[in-house]
């Protein structure tokens, strides 16, 4: 009894303890149900929510569009640019700098004209070329340059190349007998010469955006010439020149043609059409007289006016040059013409392209921008004037002259037809001096070189020993006491890219009788408030 008792309270018990490991069990399925779901419900619906979220933080900075482009590259460095050995830690204040943004990529059509970018045509002829051509050699850069030198018939040089001779590649023009000449006094080489641009034209030259005509005995400074152009869009139609220094020559011309010889510039766009209607052009005038004037009538079919600039000058002029190079425009030299007719630009050089070359090899080499470039200031301790052309001459007069005075060239030239008539010029001049005591003593330009610690420039003047009149004036005498000058200034190869104005000058020392004959000047852009005060 007491054993089957035992027996149903041991099955008792167990189906006691049974249910209750059924009940636990059914628990614990259910509470490992329940955390599936949750699981699941966090990595599929929460956890893509979060990182979408953060997705879209971090890309909105790159498409807020109150962010300008800049800030977007920087940011976009930041984030895109793998850092590997920057520590994170929390005591790292400053964040690690950005990666600098790359930069926009310059097409060829947007970069800066240069050199390059210009093709250069001079006229020339057989007969006189043994003797131009060393004015050529003076300014042309083989290797930097792009142009032809034209001729009527070949030479010694049309047969080599122009690597070897240091100048332009020569061309035989076309035959112009087709087109009708009837000027009788004229000669037929102006048909070919006003053709030049239209055959480089079709030449096909790549990356051409201006074409420049010359003379044989036209003398460019290139890098002047190129500043000039640079502030011209080639892709419009553009015809850059000056007219003559002779009112007479521009009266029975036209004030409105540039003068060939002076040099001129033609943009691609207006070359383009002008080789289209060129030959047209010259058979409509056969009566006109030379090459320019051809150009110019075509120009006026085409209704382009003339962009005149001060820089370029025909030079029509006989005998010393001083008065004009001495009181330049406010504007780069950037040719000189008919230099046959003219003065050595230094006296005491005999030949005129070895004058030249004392000018190219110094101040033209070593500032362009500042040749001829006119300065006026005063030596108070002797009562003198002082006007600095830099790179060609110092002149030193008695008294106190005006720099209104002072920047108007003076008449030390006759006019194109060799007379002394002050009505003859197409700008204003005055005389060589308008008491004998104030003849201006002129110091030219011995040498030049630079320092290079100081980046100055220091050009030498020595005294043009000639005679000058009797004068009884208290005043010192400039020819007395001063044999040397020495003119310090810095390149400014921005010169031209500023507004207009003269440069200042100062007298740092002056001669002591007996001591020191010499002066020393400095050039340079004005100082606040200076200015050449009488």
């Amino acid at each position: 009894m007491r054993g089957g008792a035992g027996e149903k309270l041991h099955h008792k018990e167990a189906n006691v303890a049974h249910g209750s490991a059924a009940v636990y069990g059914g628990a614990g399925k259910g509470a490992a149900k329940s955390s599936s779901f949750l699981y699941g419900l966090f990595l599929y619906v929460v956890l893509p929510v979060l990182v979408l979220y953060f997705v879209v933080i971090a890309a909105s900075q790159f498409y807020n569009p109150r962010c300008s482009p800049e800030g977007n590259v920087v940011m976009a460095s930041h984030f895109m640019v793998a850092k590997p050995n920057v520590s994170l830690n929390a005591s790292s204040s400053v964040p690690p700098p950005p990666a600098p943004a790359a930069k926009a990529r310059v097409t060829a059509e947007e970069a800066p004209t240069g050199l390059r970018h210009i093709v250069f045509g001079i006229g020339a002829s057989a007969s006189l070329w043994q003797s131009r051509k060393e004015y050529i050699k003076l300014w042309w850069r083989p290797g930097r340059m792009r142009g032809f030198v034209w001729m009527d018939r070949p030479v010694q040089e049309f047969y080599s190349k122009s690597s070897r001779t240091g100048l332009p590649a020569i061309m035989v023009s076309s035959d112009t007998s087709k087109f009708p000449y009837t000027h009788g006094a004229g000669s037929r080489s102006a048909l070919r010469i006003s053709r030049i641009v239209s055959e480089t034209v079709r030449l096909g030259l790549p990356g051409v955006r201006w074409f420049v005509m010359g003379d044989d005995d036209t003398v460019f400074l290139p890098e002047n010439l190129v500043h000039v152009l640079s502030q011209y869009d080639h892709r419009q139609p553009y015809y850059i020149g000056s007219p003559s220094e002779s009112h007479i020559q521009n009266l029975i011309f036209s004030y409105g043609m540039a003068f060939g010889g002076g040099g001129f510039a033609i943009s691609r766009a207006l070359a383009e059409e002008l080789a289209k209607m060129q030959d047209g052009c010259l058979h409509r005038y056969p009566a006109l007289y030379g090459s320019d004037d051809r150009i110019h009538a075509c120009m006026s079919e085409l209704g382009v006016p003339l962009t005149r600039h001060p820089g370029f000058h025909q030079c029509d002029l006989w005998g010393d040059v001083l008065g004009l190079l001495g009181a330049h425009p406010v504007a780069p030299l950037v040719t000189l013409h008919h230099l046959d007719f003219l003065e050595p630009v230094f006296p005491s050089t005999p030949s005129r392209a070895g004058a030249l070359r004392r000018l190219f090899d110094g101040p033209v080499r070593l500032d362009s921008a500042a040749v001829a470039q006119q300065s006026v200031c005063y030596d108070r301790a002797h009562q003198w004037t002082v006007s600095v052309s830099w790179g060609f001459a110092v002149m030193v007069v008695r008294g106190v002259l005006s720099p209104r005075e002072m920047e108007t060239p003076m008449r030390s030239f006759l006019n194109w037809y060799k007379r002394a008539d002050y009505t003859a010029y197409s700008f204003n001049t005055r005389p060589v001096a308008r008491q004998p005591c104030q003849k201006p003593h002129v110091y030219y330009m011995r040498g030049s070189r630079m320092e290079r610690r100081r980046n100055v420039t220091v050009t030498e003047y020595e005294r043009h020993r000639v005679k000058h009149p009797a004068c009884r004036w208290r005043i010192a005498d400039p020819g007395a006491l001063l044999d040397h000058i020495v003119v310090h200034k810095k390149p400014d190869p921005d010169l031209w890219k500023r507004s207009p104005r003269r440069n200042c000058c100062r007298v740092v020392s002056s001669p002591k009788k007996g001591k020191d004959r010499s002066m020393t000047i400095d050039v340079g852009v004005c100082r606040d408030g200076e200015f050449a005060k009488v």
